[in-house]
């Protein structure tokens, strides 16, 4: 009986923070992540509930099809990119990143600046492919290749 060796974990493949709302976001190799507050650097650092948005690279791919055009995903103003996997989005549900736990707040809307920043009907390829917002749990650092666990 042959049995496929089991799926890589996925990965942290691109981590974006913008300092305000309107403002480009910039790639950064890691970040500070702090329990209740939001990645340090962040425009949501501070807020309530919306710590950290992550999106996954197969949507962002799935979108690019759609639209005819490759979709940057710094451009699309998630935090986080992740190699795969199915990212939860049922509200409480949890992930880990690294050494940092997170938790569903809700499915990430795509917004009206998609548009802006990616073209003509982005909003609408990205409709539900925009990811999921997120709290943080607990503290930590986020880096470029960090495993994902995606499992409830």
């Amino acid at each position: 009986m042959h049995l496929d060796p089991p799926a890589a974990p996925p990965t942290v493949v691109g981590i974006h923070v913008a300092k305000g709302r309107r403002l480009p976001t910039r790639s950064v190799p890691s970040v500070e992540a702090e329990a209740g507050a939001g990645l340090v650097g962040d425009r949501y650092h501070g807020s309530k509930h919306r710590h950290v948005t992550i999106q996954s690279l197969p949507d962002l791919e799935a979108a690019a099809a759609d639209l005819g055009r490759p979709v940057d995903p710094g451009l699309t103003r998630r935090n986080l990119t992740i190699s795969g996997g199915v990212i939860p989005t049922k509200p409480g549900s949890r992930i880990t990143i690294g050494d940092v736990e997170l938790e569903v707040v809700r499915i990430a809307a795509p917004c009206r600046l998609l548009d802006d920043n990616l073209g003509p009907g982005a909003a609408r390829a990205l409709h539900a492919r925009a990811g999921t917002v997120f709290r943080l749990l607990t503290s930590g650092t986020i880096s470029v290749g960090d495993e994902v666990d995606l499992a409830p």
